[in-house]
């Protein structure tokens, strides 16, 4: 069985990154950055996933790390949401220039 070696899995990995960070850093909608810092996530669990694997092969130490980013990610895009929606409520706008001028 042909195993893909490292250099590709990071390549893959590396890509993932920047593409989120490019998405994150010039949208300006709040769920499309919110969509960016998700890819960025799970571009980290790719790479703890891989270095367990080659490095580790017999630990789930990897596995158990990604699983521990998923649930704060679940976490985080509830809250998130939630901010969202207020965000929308008040200012009928998910734009984030828009949030810089909420007053309260």
């Amino acid at each position: 069985m042909n195993e893909i070696p490292l250099n590709q899995i990071l390549f893959l990995s590396i890509g993932l990154f920047f593409i989120g960070a490019y998405g994150l850093f010039t949208r300006r909608n709040m769920i499309t950055m919110l969509m960016s810092i998700e890819l960025m996530l799970n571009s980290v669990n790719i790479n703890f996933v891989a270095f367990n694997k080659y490095l580790y092969p017999d630990k789930l130490d990897g596995v158990f790390f990604s699983i521990f980013v998923i649930t704060i990610a679940a976490a985080e895009a509830a809250v998130a949401i939630a901010i969202i929606i207020n965000l929308y409520r008040s200012h009928h706008s998910i734009d984030v220039e828009d949030a810089g001028e909420m007053k309260y």
